[in-house]
């Protein structure tokens, strides 16, 4: 498995389940995610511009691949609402060999 290959997960907070959906469809109708996983009942509290906040958030899993990372991030960045989304790239240290395989496979395949 080379490096561009190597699985790694986005996170990321969306404020409405529908619209994550919409998103995660998105990223596996064009292969840049294997597979997206939608959590809802999250509470985030931040502060924003000065003032604390408190949302109820939806969180967003992407599995996908180090090469397909940076084009998934633009394809959440550009359908979200927020102008700050929240978006972190984890790598994955180990797992099962042939679920990382899928993800990598899933992720190379053409439409």
């Amino acid at each position: 498995m080379t490096q561009n290959d190597k699985p790694v997960l986005i996170y990321a907070t969306f404020p409405r389940g529908p619209l994550a959906e919409v998103v995660g469809r998105a990223l596996v109708e064009r292969r840049l995610a294997a597979c997206v996983n939608i959590l809802a009942g999250m509470t985030s509290i931040y502060r924003w511009e000065g003032a604390l906040q408190r949302d109820d958030e939806i969180v967003m899993v992407v599995k996908t691949t180090a090469a397909r990372a940076e084009a998934a991030m633009q394809e959440i960045e550009r359908r979200h609402p927020y102008e700050t989304p929240a978006m972190l790239v984890l790598p994955i240290d180990g797992g099962s060999r042939a679920f990382l395989s899928w993800i990598a496979r899933e992720c190379a395949g053409s439409d």
